[in-house]
């Protein structure tokens, strides 16, 4: 049986994913043209707690290994050349 369940929620900009005290497990990311680049923080000014860069042109999926990274909320700061992006959190 599982610690908690698992959610997801679709982003499109930068600012708050609106979902509280969380666990990022994965994220997916759809690149566009250029050098894509995602950075999500600790909430709103927090400490930087990913930042990626990819390929363009390309769906990209990223495993957060053993208990995911823990955020007071999961805040998207940095959002280029990326259409969208979806968080598996718990």
């Amino acid at each position: 049986m599982a610690n908690s369940d698992v959610k997801a929620k679709r982003l499109t900009g930068t600012g708050s994913a609106g979902v509280g005290p969380a666990r990022i497990r994965q994220i997916q990311v759809f690149s566009t043209s250029g050098t894509p680049r995602l950075t999500v923080t600790d909430g709103s000014g927090g400490s930087t707690v990913l930042d990626l860069d990819f390929s363009a042109s390309e769906t990209h999926s990223v495993n957060i290994p053993d208990e995911g990274i823990k955020v007071s909320d999961i805040f998207v700061s940095v959002l280029t050349n990326i259409t969208a992006i979806t968080v598996f959190f718990s």
